[in-house]
């Protein structure tokens, strides 16, 4: 399944702020440039997760957090949902308070799914 639009959503969890951007792409290496979009249109923020996929090649990163709490939860959101061509992208704003490697993944999947979600309902699956 492909998304044509862009979708964002955002919570805070322990005084750190979520912010979930899922991006179209129309070829594997504009990935780079959306990433580089999110990061300017949240300059300050403390993490830029993402995951990707396009025609089979993925990428995922933690970007400085915990190994595995970030980037492959976030890839495997998409792969559940069978979603290609986009980036997601969680920017997360450090609100001073450590959640632990187990609150964190589960905190970047809740963030992943909503905005997943979201783009399922509005692109009408």
């Amino acid at each position: 399944m492909e998304i044509f639009d862009i979708f964002e959503e955002q919570f805070i969890e322990n005084k750190s702020k979520f912010i979930s951007i899922l991006l179209p792409l129309q070829n594997k290496d504009e990935f780079k440039e959306k990433l580089i979009w999110c990061q300017k249109k949240y300059p300050l923020a403390t993490h830029y997760c993402f995951a990707m996929r396009y025609n089979g090649y993925e990428k995922a990163s933690d970007d400085n957090e915990p190994k595995g709490t970030a980037g492959k939860p976030i890839l495997k959101i998409l792969q559940i949902k069978n979603i290609d061509k986009v980036i997601l992208v969680v920017v997360r704003y450090f609100g001073g308070k450590k959640l632990g490697a187990s609150k964190l993944l589960r905190t970047y999947v809740k963030s992943a799914s909503l905005v997943v979600e979201k783009a399922l309902e509005k692109e009408g699956q």
